[in-house]
Parts: C-alpha cells; sequence; structure tokens
C-alpha cells in the first residue's frame, strides 16, 4: 500500500498548525512560480507562538538545535498546506537552505539542519531526497536559532 504524504504525517503523529507563523516583514511564506514552490525562511516557532533563541554552541546545544530544526521543518509543511490546500500536491522536495546561528567556534551545521531534512525525507518517502546546504551565520532575526527555507516541486509524484 502506498501511502499519501499526509498519510506519513498522521503516521508520524505530526498536527501541523493551522497556519504557518506570520512573516515578519514584506514577504509572504509561499510564492509559486510554475510547478516550484519557493518557502520563504521559517523560524523555531512553538505552537503557543513562542521563540526558540540562543547561540548554538554556547546557550543551545547541538541537539536541542536540531530539534529547532525538525520544528522548522513543521512550519514550513504548515506554510506548504495553507498554500495548497494539501501536502498531497507536492511531487517532491527540491532544496533546503539552513542556516544556523552559532558560535565562530561550532561546526555541527549539517547535523543540526538534519532535524529538518530527515521530517522532510519521512513525510515524503524517496521524493524527500533534497539538495541542501546548511551554514553558521553570526545572528538571525530575533535570535532565532535556525532558520531554513525550502524549495518543492509540484505535480505528479
Amino acid at each position: 500500500m502506498v501511502l499519501s504524504h499526509e498519510d506519513r504525517l498522521m503516521r508520524l503523529g505530526i498536527d501541523l498548525p493551522m497556519s504557518p507563523p506570520t512573516p515578519i516583514g514584506s514577504f509572504r511564506n509561499v510564492r509559486q512560480s510554475g510547478s516550484l514552490l519557493y518557502v520563504s525562511g521559517q523560524g523555531p516557532v512553538s505552537a503557543d507562538g513562542s521563540l526558540r533563541r540562543g547561540k548554538v554552541g554556547a546557550s543551545v546545544s547541538a541537539d536541542d538545535a536540531r530539534e529547532d530544526a525538525r520544528l522548522v521543518a513543521i512550519n514550513i509543511l504548515a506554510a506548504v498546506k495553507q498554500h495548497l490546500g494539501t501536502l498531497d500536491a507536492v511531487s517532491g522536495v527540491v532544496k533546503l537552505l539552513g542556516f544556523v546561528n552559532a558560535t565562530p567556534e561550532f561546526d555541527r551545521h549539517p547535523f543540526v539542519i538534519d532535524g529538518a531534512s530527515s521530517l522532510i525525507g519521512d513525510v515524503f518517502g524517496d521524493n524527500g531526497a533534497h539538495a541542501r546546504s546548511s551554514m553558521g551565520v553570526a545572528s538571525l532575526p530575533n535570535q532565532i536559532t535556525v532558520e531554513i527555507e525550502a524549495i518543492f516541486e509540484l505535480g505528479p509524484g
């Protein structure tokens, strides 16, 4: 039996927020161009609206930041679902770009962003395999721990 993306999400026990976090600037969460869906950088915003903040490698551990990246992936999926009405319209994940608010010495950026990549792979299966870049930065908006943007492909899977 082939599971839909929505079925996989349900089997993972993940409830997406009814709506993704509101952008903090003059931009949209999602912009569609042809068969590509671009999701603006999302942060680790919890269901209660609180932000996960801190400097990875100082006040935040790599493991905690990895969990924050997983939360960001949930917010990305919420933005996609709000735009499309269903995750099942996604035929594949093209790319993730992840930023980690880290100390200069921190070097485990790929480990942190894997929190998002793993969840995306669990939801989209083979079609969730994506290109990716991850990097450390000196700061992020509101001092959040991670920010991730994504590109999805639409159409038959």
